[in-house]
């Protein structure tokens, strides 16, 4: 069995958005590896952010927008935080999710794919997430009515998952942000996309 070689695309279209829609140096990665020996995620991915990093200075565009990797990542920034040349891993993999939506591309993890609409619904509706609404409306959308089920008598018994949450003040504002960012997928004039 003979390995492929792979080359470098110059300039490539997916580095070249990338780095515009993230905001973040992709170039100047060296592969040292810290954001994947950090990552909590790392485990179940199947490209590390590292490997996520080195394919888009490749140019290895289908390999990144079919990848499970960008619906792995938590955003916690940890990467961000370890990262000596302080690449936000984390805004690299949202430009690429956005990326794969843009192509029509379905997420290669589904049920996380819901879990994140059903996290922002939360917010952009109170401010806030309740944990019971969003499990019981993420078992319903992936039809899983009964995951996690056995958990529920000890965390509710402890107060640790409130059936109700109440709104936060300023909820207008949220929305607000919801709004304008809506208006600038939409490309509405006057809106200008800033990352």
């Amino acid at each position: 069995m003979t390995a492929a070689t792979i080359y470098p695309k110059a300039g490539s279209e997916i580095l070249t958005f990338v780095e515009q829609n993230s905001g973040q140096p992709v170039k100047r990665c060296f592969q040292c590896a810290k954001c994947t020996s950090g990552c909590p995620t790392a485990y179940a991915m199947d490209l590390t952010p590292r490997q996520v990093m080195r394919a888009v200075q490749l140019g290895l565009e289908q390999e990144l927008v079919n990848s499970s990797a960008i619906w792995l990542c938590l955003s916690c920034k940890t990467c961000a935080i370890r990262c000596p040349v302080e690449i936000d891993v984390s805004q690299v993999m949202g430009a690429i999710r956005q990326r794969a939506q843009s192509q029509g591309i379905q997420p290669a993890q589904p049920s996380v794919a819901a879990f994140h609409r059903l996290f922002l619904d939360g917010i952009r509706q109170a401010g806030r997430v309740n944990e019971f609404m969003l499990g019981a409306r993420h078992n319903m959308a992936t039809r899983n009515l009964f995951a996690n089920a056995s958990l529920l008598p000890a965390l509710m018994s402890r107060g640790k998952l409130p059936m109700m949450t109440r709104s936060i003040r300023g909820l207008s504002e949220v929305q607000a942000i919801f709004q304008h960012v809506a208006e600038m997928e939409a490309g509405e004039p006057g809106q200008e996309a800033h990352h």
